[in-house]
């Protein structure tokens, strides 16, 4: 009795090794690609954060610094700290008129109406050109200025009622409109693929019920599209902190190459950045997860 329930257990641990085994298979291409290209960078971009690096012939040099790199970030630097914070102000705008845009052009792209599909086309376009370098060009000639912000002299109006401090943050949210058209495109395919989710049973009842779209909107459509809202927030906040015409990514570059400063400085620019990023995109999630559970002890 003994020995049968001892082959039992060894059967079953070969069982579990042999199904862990062919996952791992699977998954080995991923590891080794992880480790190579991500987790090696990382880690060296992390070394580097705490030393002057210097280039010397046949390599590079390091003279460890510990924290010194991050304390001139905020002490020495008159530059990063102030495009820091105004860049995250203007994001804090850009991101819910991004959101509520590509919500807005979803519910227009979901209705039935003959060519539909090539306004979806249409909509998406400008994600698969106007990317990188092109993007860059695009700005360079001028293509993403509004001209009536100059024509119609705004920014006046602007600073005596939002104040000067704030009025350079909404100019440049205003400056970069065009945004909102070009970095909508995969958030209003989100949105139409929620909208596909729902069962069209739910309006016809409510609609035999005396609804108005309008009531359908806010008690169906909205609430049940709250999951998607928050990945296409966290998807925005994501894409235009990695915006090729992000001023605080252009600093973090000039500083690699500054012989005074150099990759050590860069990259302890690039981890404090990424420190902000990581607890918005954190801060983000705690609250999309806190309505999520007041709805559900609500229900």
């Amino acid at each position: 009795m003994k020995s049968s329930a001892d082959d039992a257990k060894r059967q079953a641990r070969l069982f579990q090794l042999k199904r862990y085994g062919t996952g791992l298979a699977f998954m080995l291409p991923w590891i080794v690609g992880f480790c190579l290209f991500v987790a090696i960078p990382i880690g060296w971009s992390i070394f580097m954060s705490f030393n002057q690096v210097k280039v010397v012939p046949g390599g590079f040099k390091y003279d460890w610094q510990g924290f010194r790199n991050f304390r001139d970030a905020f002490l020495k630097d008159n530059v990063f700290p102030i495009e820091l914070i105004t860049y995250f102000q203007e994001m804090l705008l850009m991101v819910p008129i991004i959101v509520i845009f590509a919500l807005l052009i979803a519910l227009m792209l979901n209705q039935r109406f003959p060519g539909r599909f090539l306004y979806r086309a249409l909509f998406f376009l400008p994600v698969i050109f106007a990317t990188g370098q092109v993007l860059s060009e695009l700005f360079v000639q001028g293509a993403g200025d509004i001209p009536f912000l100059d024509q119609y002299n705004l920014e006046p109006l602007v600073t005596q009622y939002v104040g000067g401090e704030f009025a350079k943050t909404v100019m440049g949210v205003l400056g970069r409109v065009v945004l909102i058209l070009w970095y909508s495109g995969v958030q209003i395919l989100i949105f139409i693929a929620g909208f596909q989710t729902i069962s069209p049973t739910i309006y016809e009842a409510v609609r035999i019920d005396g609804a108005s779209p309008w009531d359908s909107f806010w008690k169906i459509t909205l609430p049940a599209c709250v999951p998607f809202i928050s990945l296409n927030v966290l998807y925005t906040i994501i894409d235009l902190f990695t915006f090729p015409l992000n001023p605080v990514l252009k600093h973090i570059k000039d500083n690699m190459f500054k012989v005074e400063t150099g990759y050590g400085y860069s990259s302890a620019l690039a981890w404090i950045y990424f420190g902000f990023v990581f607890v918005l995109i954190a801060l983000v999630l705690w609250l999309f997860d806190r309505s999520m559970k007041t709805r559900r002890v609500r229900s």
